[in-house]
């Protein structure tokens, strides 16, 4: 489904219900917004259809970023961290979404992080899913050695770093394999729109990514979670950026054994405590309303 939020066309569908019928009334049940990674390189469908489980406690709605997928594109060199936060909240306005709980992963975590700094008020909760909050060449690069060896951080740090030969998807394909036990693969690739064009643009703005000293701003409770063997958000990344939160909302989560894809390599693990986390969200809203 397409919907105009701000002048922008979005892409979204839709899990569950945001209203439930419970013997003689109707019974609010929280929304999860979902925010996929990228840049360009992805759209929501990865997602599914293991997040559709959501819909047992909440409506879940699937986004697709702006600049990716089935949502307006436009020219890449316009893209920004904070226009893609923006047009969540104008999606969210649009669609009369009040208080969601913003899931982002990857790329889609780092725009819920400018999301929530820049609109603290509109969220219910936020849930950063395998990213940074200060982008780390060195620290990214010693985490590809330490799982690859010194050939694989080699191309990781022309991957990231933008020095040297365009690295060439042959010599990218060992590196992907070490983001975890499971990676999206061929079939999720041919059902992906991918907008190229838009990758050497959002991996420029990445290296550049650092708002460690702007997520006090942050208002609502906030998860951060990932997995202890992800190349590319290690522990220490997701531990820099927890310690950046107010400490009265945040809390997190490493998950042993599991890479970029958490719910993917420790689903037992994985669901209970996300799950946990968007109905706790959701009673503290009802307190405060």
């Amino acid at each position: 489904m397409l919907v105009d939020a701000n002048g922008r066309r979005l892409w979204f569908d839709v899990d569950g219900v945001a209203l439930a019928a419970d013997g003689d009334e109707m019974r609010e049940r929280p929304t999860v917004v979902l925010l996929h990674g990228g840049p360009g390189s992805f759209d929501h469908s990865y997602f599914k259809p293991d997040f559709a489980r959501l819909a047992d406690v909440a409506q879940v709605v699937y986004l697709d970023l702006l600049g990716h997928g089935r949502s307006e594109w436009g020219d890449p060199a316009d893209w920004t961290f904070e226009a893609a936060a923006d047009a969540v909240r104008d999606f969210c306005d649009a669609l009369g979404i009040e208080r969601p709980v913003v899931l982002g992963h990857s790329l889609g975590g780092m725009v819920a992080l400018v999301y929530g700094i820049r609109h603290p008020e509109q969220p219910a909760g936020l849930v950063f899913q395998s990213i940074f909050g200060r982008f780390d060449l060195e620290r990214t690069v010693d985490s590809f050695r330490r799982v690859g060896g010194d050939e694989l951080a080699e191309v990781a740090h022309r991957a990231y770093g933008g020095v040297g030969p365009e690295v060439t998807p042959e010599e990218w394909a060992p590196c992907w394999q070490l983001f975890g036990s499971w990676v999206p693969g061929d079939e999720e690739r041919a059902r992906t729109v991918a907008n190229a064009e838009l990758n050497p643009r959002g991996i420029a703005l990445l290296r550049e990514f650092d708002l460690l000293d702007e997520a006090h701003r942050i208002a609502c409770p906030t998860l951060v979670c990932g997995g202890e063997l992800d190349p590319i958000a290690p522990p220490a990344a997701l531990q820099e950026l927890y310690a950046a939160l107010p400490s009265e909302n945040a809390q997190l989560e490493v998950v042993d054994g599991a890479g970029h894809f958490t719910w993917r390599d420790a689903p037992d693990r994985y669901w209970p405590l996300l799950i946990d986390f968007v109905t706790a969200a959701a009673a503290a809203e009802r307190q405060r309303a």
